[in-house]
This record gives structure tokens, sequence and C-alpha cells, in this order.
């Protein structure tokens, strides 16, 4: 069954959301909350622990978290759940917050905790390693992990290819665009919607698209994904892995678009990672962070996630666009601090 008044209500926090200015905060920490020492993923530091926050399936990162602890002897405690819910936690557990590292699936959450001031300054050499877009800014406090674009993915034996996103309020598409509107991506590409092509234009795709009957049952992108392939849906919106991972199964007949030029729908955002203020000494804690953009972590990324590496000198996943060639929306995504407002 399909839910339109739920995506109605959704549609309509969003669009009081576009009234209230976004940008950052001036109420953060300070340079001198920046963690100390070099932190190296290959260093011993048997006998250390630490506790991460994590907003990205256990399946997918339990196993570079094992290889953490069995490379450099840090112990971690991970508690796993939804970027946004461990966000919320952080939020509420304030300087008392047991957590020393938060891994968030998008830049959203650990923006808002960044604006909070609940977040720890990292140091410039471990920014300046990342590509400048993946960059937090003037404000080092989190810094992108991975890239993930927004894509398009549709049965061709069911239907004719869109360009973009906004085609997908047409009639020819009415009732068959499946979306997973709960889902950080979805709510992300929002958010990256309103800030790169203006408040009107997001309030009016959205009405659009709530007009238009979207399929918005299914639970998540993989689910869309599934639905696709299956031929049980035609169209549905997910980020650019989902399919990526699936791609080497030689009968798959879905296919993707990858927006081109301005179109919110090649939205490229990242997961991220931060360290709490509380542990801006904590050289554990900075190790993670390091592991997570050393070679190892990197590779590990692509071949077994088929993200976008972040860092020079790893290639690119197989079978989809090289990250340098994909467009998307001019933002930043400090501007995805937003996201908040669309969540709520």
């Amino acid at each position: 069954m399909r839910t339109p008044i739920r995506l109605a209500f959704l549609a309509l926090a969003f669009l009081a959301s576009l009234l209230v200015a976004c940008g950052g905060s001036d109420d953060g920490p300070s340079a001198t909350d920046k963690p100390s020492g070099t932190g190296t993923g290959d260093t011993d530091k048997s006998g250390e622990s630490l506790t991460l926050y994590s907003g990205r399936d256990e399946e997918l990162i339990a196993p570079l978290i094992e290889q953490f602890t069995e490379d450099t002897g840090i112990e971690v405690e991970v508690r796993y759940g939804d970027s946004a819910e461990m966000g919320a936690q952080l939020l509420e557990e304030g300087d008392a917050t047991p957590a020393n590292v938060f891994y968030s699936q998008e830049v959203g959450a650990v923006g808002v905790l960044d604006e909070a001031g609940l977040l720890a300054e990292l140091p410039s050499d471990v920014i300046d390693r990342v590509d400048s877009r993946f960059q937090p800014g003037k404000d080092h406090r989190w810094v992108g992990v991975t890239g993930r674009s927004r894509v398009i993915v549709y049965n061709p034996d069911l239907i004719d290819a869109p360009k973009g996103v906004e085609e997908l309020t047409a009639e020819k598409y009415k009732g068959k665009v499946a979306i997973v509107p709960e889902n950080a991506g979805f709510q992300a590409f929002i958010t990256g919607f309103r800030v790169s092509q203006g408040e009107e234009s997001a309030r009016q795709w959205l009405e659009d698209l709530l007009a238009n009957d979207p399929i918005t049952d299914i639970e998540s992108n993989g689910d869309v994904l599934e639905a696709v392939e299956n031929g049980d849906v035609p169209i549905g919106l997910i980020n650019h892995y989902y399919w990526a991972r699936d791609e080497r199964q030689p009968d798959m007949t879905s296919r993707l678009v990858f927006p081109e030029g301005d179109d919110p729908g090649g939205l490229v955002n990242a997961t991220a990672v931060g360290i709490t203020k509380g542990s801006a000494d904590d050289d554990a804690a900075l190790a993670l962070v390091e592991y997570l953009l050393s070679e190892k972590g990197q590779t590990y990324f692509v071949e077994e996630t088929f993200e976008y590496p972040v860092v020079d000198g790893i290639d690119d996943p197989e079978a989809i666009p090289a990250l340098d060639e994909l467009e998307g929306p001019d933002l930043d995504l400090t501007d995805l601090q937003s996201l908040e407002e669309t969540q709520a």
C-alpha cells in the first residue's frame, strides 16, 4: 500500500523548515580543543580503548573496525544506530557522552553536533589529506570519509531513462517512482535541493512529487533497487553503491542515471567522522579517524562498500563513473548541516 499522507506530513515539516535560515553557528569548540598526537593506524596502542557511535550499518563497518583493533591493539566498543538517532543521543548526552568518535552516514548529523559545540577540532594534516570537496571548511571539526552519489535507478524493460529528478514529476512517471523519505540519503538530497536550487524550487518539486503519487511503502534503498531489478517498480531514487555492489552479477537488468549539470538529483554527499569535544586529547580516537582515511581504510570502502575514496592514490570503484566525472549541484557540504530542519 502507498502512504501519501505520511509523505505529505514529511513534506509539510520540510516546507516549514524552508522558512528557517540555515547557516553555521559561532558557538563551537576553540582551537585548543584539537586532538594531540599523530594517531597513526599502524602504531601499537595495546591496552587502549574507545567508544564509537556509528550511524553506519554494522555489517558494513564491523570488519574494518575489527581490522583496526588487530592492527593497532585499540579495543573499540561500537554502538550502532541510525545517524540521526545517534546524533540526537549525543546532543542529549552532551559533554557527559561516553562516545569518543561519531561516524555518520551523512554530513548533516555531524554538522548538527558541530554547531552545538560538541566536536573537537581535527589536526590540519588530517583534513588536508582529504579531497577539498569533502572538507568541512574553516572549522575542522569533522571530515569526510567516503563519497556517495545520489542516482536514479530504472528498469529499461519498463521505462525510458529520465535525465534528472525534475522530470520525475511528469505524468509519465505518475505512480512509478519509489522513494524512501525517512532515509538519511533522501533527506540530505532534499536539503541539498533547497540549498542549491532555492526554497521555492524545492517546495514546488516536493508538491509536484506528492501529487504524482510516489511509491513510499518500500523500507530501504536496497529494497528499492531489488524492486526495480525485479520489475516490481519501474524507477527509484537511491545512492549509487547499492547498485554498484550488485553490478558484478552478469544478468542484472537495472541501470543508473547520474544526473548531470546542476540537477539536484546528482548530489554527491559523504559519510563523515568527528571526535567528541571531551576526547580532544585522546590519541586512540584520532588513531581511528586516521585509520578510516588510511590507504587500508579507503581501499576497504572501495572494494567492500563501493563508495568513492576521498584521498588521493586510491582508484574509484569499477563500473561507475569516476568521482571527478560527477557534476551534481553546486553546493558546499557544510550547507547540509541544515539537515536537522529537514528531519523535523
